[in-house]
């Protein structure tokens, strides 16, 4: 892709006057409407050293309203963004509807910094998935209605070196050329390489790259302020349209899903004896594997799904009894609230990821989109259709980052929960734990098994499969998770 690119491209400086102001001025009307209409936007930034990067944001800037926009300039990660996946530092960077992100670097340092520093010469060090994450990342964003703007700003070795050269001999900026960023000029062939690589892998419908020629910056100032103008009027056309025509992706039906939920044994049970025995053995091993996961510096993701009154919470308590509180984080997950809302529905749990060595236990979870929100039109259908490729495509990272992710199912029939929830409205010291959302969902049970049973089947992988817990004896369901809980991370530490 580098190679179509002409470096000579020049702009004439009465030229560059003569459009640059209408231009700006266009750009600034741009920004105003995408914000009312809710539109979030991301303007990426990648290039060569000494491209001019920040040259261009900064007359970007001089463009736009400042109150609608925010800068992010990513550098080495600190220690506590590498201890979380590779994404997290980038998904809580993601704007609300409505707002203007402008990445002056950004995801793409694992190809055009980590990938390249081990050996230049090895191509093959990055793999596949490590394209396909990001270029997922990209499209859910999209999916969710951000517009993505991605440049790729190009010089030659020769300007580049020029460029080094005079930052160096300026007492002023020569601290801004470092002894890597020659190393780097001198393999600028094999960065080349791979630059263009990476460039053509992460060039997709949703998100493309747009490569400009950078030696003159009248030139690239001008094709960066009118691919922004253009890809703002597109966008903000399509939203029009959408709103006038209400358009929306029909219900695709759900066939061929197996009745998962019906094969299960709910008469699975535990004597009170049996189970006194093996929690105090598996609560002590939980307590020792504890310690391992924050020595092995593993990150644990746990997600507790089930019906009303199916005893997740007894559970989470029983599973973290004898840990120590600062290794693990219980999430409760309740409706979002604004500023939740204003984002992907995914960046709130983002947010929540454990670093490394740590454990997130989420009550209730990301499964919402294609349960609650699915049966309660909290979404449209294309939302909650394509949520299940994003909820698999998350996970994914989450273990390709090295994290265990185990998800549990907890179990009941309908004739447990109508007796729990008479329970809770009987006993006065549960009736905090009824309301009448509950029976509200109750006589919906039919649509949610059915949902359950979807989700169940598309999003059981074989890096975060699904555990279903009987829970109609709340002792075997203790049981149960305490002792997968062991197995799973006795297998993942060895």
């Amino acid at each position: 892709m580098l190679a179509s690119v002409d470096t000579g491209d020049k702009a004439r400086k009465a030229d560059y006057k003569a459009l640059s102001t209408d231009l700006e001025y266009r750009l600034g009307e741009l920004q105003r409407e995408a914000s009312a209409l809710g539109i979030p936007v991301v303007v990426l930034f990648e290039g060569w050293g000494a491209s001019g990067k920040g040259s261009q944001i900064n007359r970007l800037l001089l463009a736009l309203d400042p109150r609608g926009v925010r800068v992010h300039s990513p550098r080495a990660p600190s220690e506590e963004e590498r201890m979380k996946p590779y994404l997290w530092r980038f998904w809580t960077k993601t704007p609300a509807r409505g707002r203007m992100h402008i990445f002056g670097r950004s995801w793409y340092g694992r190809f055009l910094v980590d990938g390249m520093d081990p050996d230049v010469s090895d191509l093959s060090n990055i793999p596949d998935r490590a394209y396909d994450e990001v270029n997922a990342f990209e499209r859910q964003l999209v999916d969710d209605g951000c517009l993505m703007i991605k440049f790729f700003l190009h010089i030659s070795a020769e300007e580049q070196a020029n460029r080094f050269q005079d930052l160096a001999d300026n007492p002023s900026t020569s601290w801004r050329v470092t002894r890597e960023d020659w190393k780097k000029h001198r393999n600028y062939k094999q960065y080349h390489k791979l630059t263009d690589k990476m460039l053509s892998k992460t060039s997709t419908d949703v998100a493309l790259w747009n490569i400009v020629s950078a030696e003159d910056w009248r030139w690239a100032t001008l094709r960066v302020f009118e691919r922004l103008i253009a890809e703002l009027s597109s966008r903000i056309a399509a939203e029009h349209r959408a709103r006038y025509q209400k358009i929306d992706a029909p219900i695709v039906e759900s066939s061929g899903i197996p009745d998962i939920l019906g094969q299960v044994d709910l008469n699975k049970s535990l004597e009170r004896s049996e189970y006194t025995k093996l929690l105090k053995m598996y609560q002590s091993r939980v307590r020792d594997l504890e310690h391992e996961i924050y020595r092995q510096r593993l990150p644990v993701v746990i997600v507790y799904e089930g019906w009303d009154a199916a005893g997740k919470g007894g559970n989470i308590k029983r599973l973290v009894r004898r840990m120590d509180p600062r290794g693990y984080q219980v999430v409760p997950v309740a409706a979002p609230n604004d500023a939740e809302l204003s984002h992907h529905y995914l960046w709130r749990f983002w947010l929540e990821m454990p670093k490394a060595g740590h454990i997130a236990i989420f009550d209730r979870s990301w499964y919402g989109r294609v349960m609650v929100e699915r049966i309660e039109n909290l979404c449209t259908a294309a939302e909650w259709q394509r949520a299940f490729n994003e909820i698999n495509e998350t996970e994914a990272h989450l273990v390709n980052s090295g994290a265990v992710v185990m998800k549990f199912w907890v179990d009941i029939d309908k004739d447990t929960q109508l007796e729990r929830f008479s329970d809770r409205q009987n006993l006065e010291h549960k009736q905090w734990k009824i309301t009448d959302e509950d029976w509200r969902n109750r006589e919906k049970w039919d649509a949610y098994r059915e949902a359950v049973n979807e989700m169940l089947f598309r999003t059981s992988t074989d890096v975060a499969p699904w555990t279903i817990v009987e829970s109609t004896d709340k002792r075997y369901a203790r049981i149960k998770t305490l002792e997968h809980f062991c197995t799973e991370i006795e297998k993942r530490l060895k």
